[in-house]
C-alpha cells in the first residue's frame, strides 16, 4: 500500500497522535481503548466506534449491495476481481460513512475500520465459519486476502479509502462451542506453513491496518493477549505497524474461559502489555487502575493510542471535510446499478460446475415447456447471503431466477420439497408431507433443478440465532434433515435432475455424483445469486469457478475436530481420494494444455517462469483457470501445493500463451523450527487446469503438464 511507503506522510500522523495523545487524561486514555469510544470535545475528537463489518458488503447498517460471501469469491481464484469487489464495497462504505458523519451518526456498524477479511484456513469443512474465508490453501487465502486489503484500503498516497482488519490471528477454525477455552495446539512447522502466510501477506504485501487477535489460545497463549503473536512475530518479525484489537470480549475470556489470570484487571493488564490495542467490549476501562496499581505502564498505554489515532487520521477523520479524496462519495453510491452489475458478475463467476454427464447442461429453454424447482433452497434467501451481510434491496432466490429467466416461454412448478432440517414442514403433519407435491412436479416436468444444501442458520458462528445444531459447527458432512430422501425421489422419477447446491462449505454428496448426471456448487452467491444460477444453467454465462476447498466422501475420513496437526487435511496433506478436489471446476468448452515449458532448467535467486499454451477447442468463450503447483521430489514433504495462478479469457478456437513467475519462495517449505528452506533436488511443476492428482484427471479427462526443474545450492530465506 503506497501509504505505507509514504514515510513523510506517516511521520506527520504519528507526530500528531502523540501530541493529541499527550494532552488527554489517564481516564480519557482508557476510553479511548474500547471500540465505543467517546468524544473528548475539547481536544475537538469526535465519538467514534472502531466495530464495523465488510466481510462481501457492507454489513449491518441497512442497505448495501450483498456480494457472495467469502468462501464465494474465492471459487473465483481471480485475484484482480477480489479487488475489484473490494474497492467496490469501501465505496459504498465511504458513502453511507458520509451520510452518517452528515446526520450526527457514531454508532456501531458506522465507522471506516472494517473487521475484514477473515483469511484463517478452512482446515475441517465442519467448521461453521469456514465460509467466511478464502478457502483451505494459504497461498489462495494470501493472494485474496491481499487483493481485498488493497481494495478495501485503497491506492492513495496519503489516506485509507477505509481501513481493513486481518482476523483471526491466529490458528483459528473452530470448534465453535469450545473457542472461549480451547488449546489450538499447532506446531511450528504447521503454525508457518499453514496458519500464518495470510496474514504476514496482508500485513508486509498489503500494510493491513489492523489485526485482531482470536478468541482461542495457541500453544497455550490467549491469542488476543499472546506475546508470541503480537510482539515476536506480529511485531518484530514482520514489522507491523498498524493497531491490534481483541475480538469482541475475548478479554474475559483470559479468566473466565481459558483461566490463565486471575480476574478482569490481570486479563487486561496481560492483553495490553502483549500488544494488543483495542478492546472490543468494555473491559479496557480498567486500564486506568491498572495503570495506577503498576502493571501497565502508561508509555505502553500512549503507544496503543497513538496506533489507533494514526489509523483515524489516515483515514482523514481530523481533516476538514472535502479534504480527503472520498468526502465527496454520495449515498447515491449504494446498492446502484452499476453495484448490481458487478454483483451479479460476482456471482455468477463464483458457480463451480461439478458434474455435466453426457452435457445436460446449459439447458435449452425451447426444448423445456415445463420446468420443475423443488427443494428447501429454491426459495430460500438467507441460504444467498450467508453470515455478516447487509440488507440488499432485491433479492433473487434460485426459483426467482430461473421464473425472470424463462418469462412466460416455460411453466414452472415450484415445491419447498422438505424442510432444510426438521423432518417434516408443518408440524402438524405426520411427515414427508411434501413428497407427493415432488412427485408430482416431477411428473410434470421435462426437467427438474433441484435446490438443496445449507444456509448460515446450519453453519455459522457461535451464539448465532438460528442456529440449528447450537455451536454453529456441522455435525457431518451430510444433506440434513430429508434433503437425501428427496434427491432419491426426484432421481427415481426418471426425469433429468439437475442439482444445485447452496452451501458454504463441502457436503458428502457421493450419491448424487453417482446418480445425478448435473451438479452446480453455487455456495452463497449473493443477492443477485438466483440470476447467476439461471444464466448458468441457460449457458448466458459459462462456469468458471474452481473449488477453494477439498469435497471428502465421508465425514469418517476427516482427523478429529480437535487436532490442528495439518496431517492428513486439506488436499495439500491428505493420503485418500477427494470427491471433488481442491481446484477442481469443469466448463461448457475444452481447455487443452500444451507445450509446457521452464525458463532454466535451474531454480535461480529471482525463480523461474512457467509457459505454456492454452487452448479453447470446444465452441464456446470461457474463462480458464491456469493453476501451477510445486512438489518437492523428497521424501515427507507435502503433495503438490499451488504456487501461482492466471486467468484467461479465450474465444473458442483461440490459443494463447500464458506465462506465470515463479519466486524462489515457491520452492520453499519451513522446517520444524520455522526455518524457511530451499533443499537442494529435483521439483515437479505441474500446470493445468486443476491440481495433479489422480481424481482430477478422471473427473476432466486431462493430465496436467509436469516439468522438472534443479535446485543446486540449498537456501535459507
Amino acid at each position: 500500500m503506497e501509504i505505507v511507503k509514504n514515510k513523510t506522510k506517516n511521520a506527520e500522523y504519528e507526530k500528531r497522535a502523540r501530541a493529541l495523545v499527550a494532552q488527554m487524561t489517564l481516564e480519557e486514555k482508557a476510553f479511548q481503548m474500547v471500540n465505543s469510544a467517546p468524544a473528548i470535545e475539547r481536544l475537538g475528537i469526535k465519538a467514534y466506534n472502531w466495530w464495523n463489518e465488510a466481510l462481501h458488503g457492507v454489513a449491518r447498517a441497512g442497505t448495501a449491495t450483498v456480494f457472495p460471501q467469502a468462501i464465494s469469491l474465492a471459487a473465483t481464484f481471480d485475484e484482480d476481481f477480489i479487488e475489484e469487489v473490494a474497492d467496490a464495497v469501501s465505496t459504498e462504505g465511504r458513502a453511507k460513512f458520509n451520510a452518517q458523519q452528515k446526520f450526527e451518526d457514531f454508532d456501531i456498524y458506522k465507522g471506516l475500520t472494517f473487521w475484514s477479511p477473515n483469511v484463517n484456513i478452512f482446515r475441517d469443512p465442519r467448521w461453521g465459519r469456514g465460509h467466511e474465508t478464502f478457502g483451505e490453501d494459504p497461498y489462495l487465502t494470501s493472494r485474496l486476502g491481499v487483493r481485498y486489503v488493497e481494495g478495501l484500503q485503497g491506492h492513495d498516497e496519503k489516506y485509507l479509502k477505509t481501513a481493513a482488519c486481518a482476523k483471526h490471528f491466529a490458528v483459528h477454525s473452530g470448534p465453535e462451542d469450545l473457542r472461549h477455552e480451547f488449546d489450538a495446539k499447532a506446531s511450528v512447522q504447521d503454525m508457518y506453513e499453514t496458519y500464518l502466510p495470510a496474514f504476514r501477506a496482508c500485513v508486509q504485501e498489503a500494510g493491513v491496518e489492523a489485526v485482531m487477535g482470536a478468541y482461542n489460545r495457541t500453544n497455550g497463549e490467549p491469542c488476543c493477549g499472546s506475546k508470541t503473536l503480537l510482539q515476536d512475530i506480529l511485531r518484530e518479525e514482520w514489522g507491523f505497524q498498524g493497531h491490534v484489537v481483541s475480538d469482541c470480549w475475548a478479554i474475559k475470556d483470559f479468566h473466565g474461559g481459558h483461566g490463565v489470570t486471575a480476574g478482569p484487571e490481570e486479563s487486561v493488564a496481560m492483553a495490553v502489555n502483549h500488544g494488543c490495542d483495542l478492546n472490543c467490549g468494555e473491559l479496557f476501562l480498567y486500564v486506568a487502575d491498572a495503570v495506577r496499581k503498576g502493571n501497565i505502564k502508561e508509555e505502553r498505554v500512549d503507544e496503543a493510542l497513538v496506533h489507533l489515532f494514526m489509523t483515524r487520521m489516515k483515514l482523514g477523520l481530523f481533516e476538514e471535510k472535502e479534504k480527503t479524496p472520498y468526502d465527496d462519495i454520495p449515498y447515491t453510491a449504494v446498492d446502484s446499478e452499476k453495484m448490481q452489475e458487478l454483483n451479479l458478475r460476482a456471482a455468477e463467476k463464483c458457480m463451480v460446475l461439478l458434474k455435466n454427464e453426457n452435457n445436460l447442461l446449459p439447458l435449452d429453454k425451447s426444448e423445456i415447456r415445463t420446468l420443475g424447482i423443488i427443494g428447501p433452497n429454491a426459495n430460500n434467501r438467507k441460504a444467498l447471503v450467508g453470515n455478516y451481510e447487509g440488507t440488499a434491496s432485491r433479492y433473487y432466490t434460485i426459483a426467482e431466477g430461473i421464473q425472470e429467466y424463462v418469462g412466460h416461454d416455460v411453466r414452472v412448478l415450484v415445491s419447498e420439497g422438505c424442510h432444510l432440517y426438521r423432518q417434516q414442514i408443518s408440524n402438524l403433519s405426520m411427515g414427508k408431507d411434501r413428497d407427493s407435491e415432488v412427485k408430482a412436479v416431477c411428473e410434470a416436468s421435462d426437467v427438474v433443478i433441484l435446490c438443496l444444501g445449507l444456509d448460515s442458520g446450519l453453519e455459522g458462528e457461535e451464539g448465532d440465532q438460528g442456529n440449528q445444531y447450537a455451536s454453529g459447527d456441522k455435525p457431518d458432512l451430510n444433506l440434513p434433515g430429508r434433503q437425501q430422501e428427496i434427491l432419491e425421489i426426484a432421481c427415481a422419477s426418471g426425469k433429468p435432475v439437475v442439482l444445485v447446491l447452496l452451501s458454504g462449505s463441502a457436503l458428502a454428496v457421493g450419491w448424487a455424483d453417482e446418480h445425478v448426471p448435473a451438479i452446480l456448487q453455487g455456495w452463497y452467491p449473493g443477492a443477485q445469486g438466483g440470476r447467476a444460477v439461471a444464466r448458468v444453467l441457460f449457458g448466458d454465462k459459462n462456469p468458471e469457478g474452481r473449488l477453494p476447498v477439498t469435497f471428502y466422501r465421508t465425514t469418517e475420513e476427516l482427523p478429529d475436530f480437535t487436532d490442528y496437526s495439518m496431517q492428513g487435511r486439506t488436499y495439500r496433506y491428505m493420503q485418500t481420494e477427494a470427491l471433488y478436489p481442491f481446484g477442481y471446476g469443469l466448463s461448457y468448452t475444452r481447455f487443452v494444455y500444451k507445450n509446457a515449458s521452464l525458463s532454466a532448467k535451474v531454480v535461480g535467486a529471482d525463480g523461474i517462469t512457467v509457459k505454456v499454451t492454452v487452448s479453447n477447442q470446444g465452441d464456446r468463450d470461457g474463462m480458464e483457470t491456469v493453476q501451477v503447483y510445486v512438489k518437492a521430489d523428497q521424501a515427507g514433504t507435502p503433495n503438490p501445493q499451488l504456487k501461482g495462478i492466471r486467468k484467461v479469457f479465450l474465444k473458442a478456437g483461440e490459443s494463447q500463451e500464458v506465462a506465470v513467475t515463479l519466486s524462489i519462495s515457491a520452492f520453499a517449505l519451513y522446517d520444524e523450527r520455522g526455518v524457511n528452506r530451499v533443499a537442494a533436488g529435483t521439483y515437479f511443476v505441474f500446470v493445468g487446469g486443476t491440481q495433479p492428482d489422480r481424481r482430477s484427471e478422471v473427473l476432466t479427462g486431462q493430465k496436467v503438464l509436469q516439468c522438472c526443474v534443479d535446485v543446486e545450492n540449498a537456501l535459507v530465506l
